[in-house]
């Protein structure tokens, strides 16, 4: 068997989400293939090369593919999927896996297993559906398989360790079906929200943009990443990205504080995996209380400012 992994990257480095990726990869079984499509992404192959598990490293260096729009890279991903025989296509469940993977899968003409947490076996999968309120077990009978992973389901895979070779394959990357325009970013010192050991995590509780610097105050002192719930991302506290959620990004850190959060079901889809989960709310029956480990009835805005000083007198204790 042979197994296609689509990489994300920044062009200088992988994303994290995709040593997950080739984890769930090797459960498959089989000779693992990782694609790095970019602009002057030669960085983020060699990092590919060295990843424990992967046999082979495509690289598909052009300006075309420098923003990973999904018509231009879906054209490459079936190109080499079909030329190469694979078996299986893999992808991070990442915003970008998400935005590419389905067409990759209507190109291909079969039917994609999204955010797979488990491999049972070479055709089935473990998948939660309902917001994560049930799971699935998925057999495929399709030819070519286009799966997409949950990171969370995964351990990462050793970063360093292999010595895959790194081959340069031409592709135009041009398609009239779709241009890039421009991009707002946002710029954090503070760890990457999915790959982060603590998230700190404000709703819509804490009342306004103003206010939410006190979360990222709190998360400050802990080397935390900031996440908010859809609430607080649609009342303008926060950028999109912040949100984790079954719409958001899915987050498990080894500690993570909901304060503010009522606990919806969407919520609670992104983030109960976590190793231990604090919450902070004043509504005794909000339902974050149900999955978190340790619970906190209080007004978060008297909660917030003690906690953070007793966070701050430890650390100059220590």
């Amino acid at each position: 068997m042979s197994i296609l992994l689509v990489a994300e990257h920044d062009h200088k480095s992988l994303n994290p989400a995709t040593l997950n990726a080739v984890t769930a990869a090797t459960k498959i079984g089989g000779d693992i293939t990782i694609l790095v499509a970019g602009e002057n992404c030669g960085p983020s192959a060699d990092s590919a090369a060295k990843v424990a598990g992967v046999s082979k490293v495509l690289k598909a260096d052009n300006a075309s593919f420098g923003h990973h729009l999904a018509e231009p890279m879906a054209d490459l991903i079936v190109e080499q999927a079909k030329s190469g025989g694979y078996k299986y296509v893999l992808a991070p469940a990442t915003t970008m896996g998400k935005n590419i993977m389905p067409r990759v899968a209507a190109m291909l003409d079969t039917q994609q297993v999204s955010d797979i947490i488990a491999v049972e076996s070479a055709d089935t999968f473990v998948r939660p559906i309902y917001a994560g309120n049930a799971i699935a077990t998925v057999q495929s009978k399709d030819d070519v398989k286009v799966i997409t992973v949950r990171t969370t389901g995964f351990d990462k895979a050793a970063a360093e360790g292999g010595s895959a070779s790194v081959e340069d394959i031409s592709a135009s990357g041009a398609s009239d079906l779709s241009s890039f325009v421009g991009q707002e970013l946002t710029e954090s010192e503070r760890p990457e929200l999915t790959s982060a050991g603590i998230v700190i995590s404000g709703g819509r509780g804490v009342g306004s943009a103003e206010n939410f610097e006190m979360i990222e105050d709190l998360a400050d002192t802990l080397g935390a990443a900031v996440g908010a719930s859809r609430a607080a991302v649609d009342a303008g506290y926060v950028p999109n990205d912040y949100q984790v959620g079954q719409t958001g990004k899915v987050v498990a850190p080894d500690l993570y504080m909901a304060i503010g959060i009522s606990g919806a079901i969407q919520h609670l889809a992104g983030m109960k995996d976590s190793k231990v989960i604090v919450a902070i709310n004043k509504d005794e029956d909000a339902p974050i209380f149900q999955v978190a480990d340790y619970g906190l009835v209080a007004d978060l805005f008297d909660a917030v400012p003690k906690l953070k000083t007793a966070l701050e007198n430890l650390k100059q204790a220590a």
